[in-house]
């Protein structure tokens, strides 16, 4: 008796469904996908049920044949490769031809097409059950194709049980669906759910040019998100292969300040498929190294464009995860490129954000005058003086019982106010609109006021300066730890604390670059023990960590010797501190580089140089820190990721006081 049996076609597609075929969202994928390679400009998807009763996906693309919808059903049946070459080149978002036929071999299966270029009048109808051809007739459709997957998994209880409930198989759908809206923002795409409209989003322009592109999907991006995330433009490349091929990265990332508890809402596509890889999410961190802190995760929808034959699609049955041919350089590319946006962006000038006619401007090289910087307390007939050199004048007592005594005044050409309004003498009820109060004439002064502020509301656009590109007005401090602003928008903490910390890890930054690869000998050398991995890759990295100026020498098989560390190192464990450093090269790579490990030395022993909480700081000496606090490369975050810096607007502000806002 034969041991060994050939499967049934059946019993095959049922278990290559079981690969291609998670869950309802899988489906979706698939089929969205072989409407994508059909040229598709309209997409539709229908639900019921969480995808358990009813999956309908409509597209416009170019259809098939009587033919070719009948060899669509076969396992391996593809319009998209033909030679085993092919492989290396794939262009096309699906390519191994099981899904269809997988799919319909766990449903009540139809497919509904028609050839876009073809002379026939009508369409082909295919019906499937659970494997079985049952039905193929003509049918009546405009060019394109629609597919409907009915009772899913209805053959399998087994599968079928393991599903979540119609919420959650619905959300994993739409998260599917935003993705490919994201990565094709030139398609339109509807989707409903119960017979309920959930989003109709319409084609974008999106051109060959990067800033149409951009522009394609900052829309999208909108559309599916809303406008309330801040978001800043990354764009990068970088030629490899000796000159033959570019790799580039554009997209949008998350501002500073701006993180998740989660990976979820970080989107990375390459060639414009949705993608999950290791790599790119550490190569992501690293370019926000010093701007989260631990435990956060960015944002971000970034696209990754390489030549096909750089990247290997074909090695997980959902298309889920790739490999690069070149993975030291792709990383590399994605940290340059993330952590250039977030220098641009604290960089930005006010020229940039659009405010240079602004009064308010504070030129970038603006002095900060130390004195006299008076907090809340100020005393009658002061100055107070503003960040960036402006001024505010307190204003002299009035006479008892006058309003507004010691309110301090902003200096600028007065506007003549409106003469009241007369009361209205008709009995009708007067309209807002019908409203046309008799005004005081205004002199030439006035005018020239009122006109340049009308230019300054026209011209300012939706995206505001910089925090500290606008004046700043000093208040008082709060538990000695915390500094109050005022800003023309609103209110801002400071904390003292992480803004020192941040000026100080700049300042040791730079003193380390000029003297690299200088070290300071310690008074008693000490032994570092190894396991035998580590010690393999230490023996490796001995050169780079020389350059950083850490003396490590070979004291035994798995034993070093450690002599000297960095000048900058002070007040920290030279045993910890080392292994702490060489944890963080294994999981930067040795690609990292000292200035890498430089940042993060400096980094791990900033905090015991940085001002104590506890400690007073003169008016002075805090007007200086925000002055220093200006003049850094990344000014919001401390060196661990924590705010510098929280504004809190007069909407905001009204809000929590029940305004309303």
């Amino acid at each position: 008796m034969n041991r060994i049996r050939v499967l049934p076609d059946q019993v095959a597609n049922q278990i290559a469904a079981g690969e291609v075929v998670e869950r309802p969202a899988s489906v979706v994928k698939e089929l969205v996908e072989n409407a994508i390679d059909a040229g598709a400009n309209k997409i539709g998807v229908e639900i019921q049920a969480g995808g358990r009763a009813l999956i309908r996906v409509t597209d416009d693309g170019v259809g098939m044949s009587r033919d070719d919808a009948l060899l669509s059903l076969e396992r391996h049946g593809t319009s998209k490769l033909r030679t085993a070459e092919d492989l290396a080149t794939i262009e096309t978002m699906g390519f191994r031809g099981e899904a269809v036929p997988s799919i319909a071999s766990v449903c009540r299966f139809t497919l509904t097409t028609r050839e876009r270029d073809s002379d026939e009048p009508e369409g082909t109808e295919v019906s499937v059950d659970g494997g079985r051809l049952i039905d193929v007739k003509s049918a009546g459709r405009a060019a394109g194709t629609t597919i409907e997957a009915r009772q899913l998994f209805f053959n399998l209880p087994a599968r079928r049980k393991f599903l979540k409930s119609q919420e959650t198989e619905r959300a994993h759908i739409q998260h599917c669906l935003a993705l490919t809206a994201l990565a094709h923002p030139q398609i339109a795409f509807e989707f409903k759910s119960d017979k309920r409209m959930v989003w109709r989003l319409p084609a974008e322009s999106a051109g060959g040019d990067a800033e149409s592109r951009m522009a394609a999907l900052k829309e999208r991006l909108r559309a599916l998100y809303g406008a309330e995330i801040r978001m800043i433009p990354v764009a990068g490349e970088e030629t490899v292969s000796g000159g033959d091929a570019v790799i580039r990265i554009w997209g949008f990332t998350g501002a500073p300040g701006v993180s998740r508890a989660n990976r979820q809402d970080q989107h990375v596509f390459v060639n414009k498929r949705p993608i999950e890889h290791r790599g790119l999410n550490q190569a992501l961190l690293e370019g926000y190294r010093g701007g989260l802190p631990k435990g956060r995760y960015p944002i971000c929808c970034l696209f990754l464009e390489m030549p096909t034959a750089s990247v290997d699609v074909n090695i997980h049955p959902a298309k889920r995860e790739v490999k690069f041919e070149r993975d030291r350089e792709v990383r590399a590319l994605v940290a340059d490129a993330v952590r250039d946006a977030l220098l641009d962006y604290h960089r930005e000038s006010i020229s940039a954000s659009g405010a240079d006619d602004a009064e308010d401007a504070v030129p970038a090289d603006a002095p900060l005058k130390a004195e006299p910087f008076p907090m809340a307390s100020t005393t009658k007939g002061e100055t107070m003086e503003l960040v960036g050199g402006e001024s505010f004048e307190s204003a002299k007592p009035a006479a008892k019982g006058q309003p507004g005594s010691g309110k301090p005044q902003r200096i600028f050409p007065e506007v003549p106010k409106p003469a009241p309004v007369p009361a209205s003498t008709s009995k009708a009820p007067e309209r807002k609109a019908d409203r046309k109060p008799d005004r005081a004439p205004l002199d030439d002064v006035a005018r020239e006021r009122i006109a340049a502020i009308e230019k300054e509301v026209k011209e300012t656009p939706a995206e505001p300066a910089p925090l500290l590109k606008v004046p700043l007005r000093m208040l008082g401090t709060v538990a000695r730890h915390y500094v109050v602003l005022e800003s023309d928008r609103g209110m801002v903490l400071m904390d003292r604390r992480a803004a020192h910390e941040r000026v100080l890890y700049e300042k040791l930054l730079a003193e380390a670059r000029e003297a690299a690869g200088e070290a300071q000998r310690l008074l008693l050398p000490e032994t570092v023990e190894l396991s035998a991995r580590d010690a393999g890759f230490v023996r490796e990295q001995l050169e780079t960590l020389a350059r950083l100026g850490v003396g490590l020498s070979e004291f035994g098989e798995q034993t070093f010797l450690l002599d000297a560390l960095p000048p900058f190192v002070r007040g920290i464990e030279a045993r910890k501190f080392v292994l702490e450093l060489i944890d963080d090269l294994k999981a930067a790579g040795s690609s990292a580089g000292s200035d890498r490990l430089t940042e993060r030395a400096i980094a791990q022993g900033i905090c015991h140089r940085a001002a104590l909480s506890g400690d007073a700081l003169s008016e002075a000496e805090l007007a200086n820190l925000v002055e220093d606090l200006r003049r850094c490369s990344m000014p919001y975050t401390c060196p661990n990721g924590r705010p510098t810096l929280i504004e809190m607007n007069e909407r905001e502000l009204a809000k929590k006081f029940g305004r309303g806002g």
